[in-house]
């Protein structure tokens, strides 16, 4: 169990000098221990954002262990260098809302995670479109919210079932919302509402297998390397910040059962790192990109 008196603080705020030490030298004269320190300058090439970001694990004295004392113990530092800083309790677990349709390999390993002690999260909810998972819910004690798109799939109807969800997340607390293969495009409205705190995870063929079975396509195509890719939601389909992304080789021996297979379990091992890092937060968002501190 993490200690109540570890916090984490990122920071993000345009790169210049002193920001290393300033940070560094606060928290020493107020008696905190450094555990762990990670930054990036984003200041080379074309696309550079000129951004400096920064994650720093740390202990706190007994009387300043707490997240608004430490908020305005850095203060001053936050408002010399115009940062977007926060800090976090290592020991608060995040909220997490899965979200899935009917395929169920990336709900069935974060749930297997979060019960084993590996994924720091609270889950009070999954939602689907449909009720193939409703006894798995059942079995690991999570409330089930079977939201179809009653009247087929127009944008209004999508809408509709969406507020429902928003109300889900508010009534819920909900910090994060994962798409665990959840198979419905987003609107624009609720993209926007999730922004930063929303991950997709998707096969990385796009945009050459579109469709269903993409996996099959590509088993017709001799396709030799396979892959998935974690990422922020927003308005632009499957074009978020990403966090994660991994690939599988694999080869004619395979029958399109067997790649499917393959490519189920690195979307899962994929879609569960780029949750952790999220909820440890080590994930930065940098413009169109993410800085990840692994």
């Amino acid at each position: 169990m993490p200690s109540p008196q570890e916090f984490i603080l990122t920071l993000a705020c345009r790169d210049t000098k002193g920001i290393v030490h300033n940070v560094s030298g606060l928290l020493y004269q107020a008696g905190c221990n450094i555990i762990d320190s990670q930054q990036f300058g984003d200041v080379q090439g074309e696309d550079a954002t000129g951004l400096f970001f920064m994650r720093v694990h740390f202990e706190a004295p007994p009387q300043l262990a707490d997240v608004a004392t430490l908020d305005r113990l850095f203060g001053h530092v936050r408002e010399q260098f115009g940062m977007d800083a926060r800090i976090t309790a290592v020991a608060s677990k995040p909220r997490v809302l899965l979200m899935v349709s009917q395929h169920g390999h990336c709900l069935n390993d974060l749930l297997f995670r979060w019960k084993s002690g590996q994924l720091p999260v609270d889950i009070p909810a999954i939602v689907s479109n449909h009720t193939t998972f409703a006894s798995l819910a059942e079995s690991y004690g999570i409330a089930f919210h079977h939201l179809p798109l009653a009247g087929g799939s127009s944008a209004e109807t999508k809408r509709a079932q969406e507020q429902k969800v928003e109300a889900l997340i508010d009534a819920q607390n909900i910090d994060l919302v994962v798409l665990a293969r959840y198979m419905q495009i987003l609107s624009g409205e609720f993209c926007e509402k999730l922004r930063g705190r929303a991950i997709n995870i998707h096969h990385s063929f796009l945009p050459s297998f579109k469709g269903a079975k993409p996996y099959y396509q590509a088993h017709a195509r001799g396709v030799k390397l396979i892959g998935a890719t974690a990422h922020y939601v927003t308005p632009d389909l499957d074009e978020g910040p990403i966090i994660e992304q991994d690939v599988a080789r694999v080869d004619h021996s395979l029958s399109a059962e067997a790649m499917t297979a393959v490519g189920r379990d690195v979307e899962s091992v994929v879609l569960a790192r780029a949750v952790r890092w999220h909820v440890e937060r080590r994930v930065l968002m940098n413009g169109h990109k993410a800085v990840v501190f692994r």
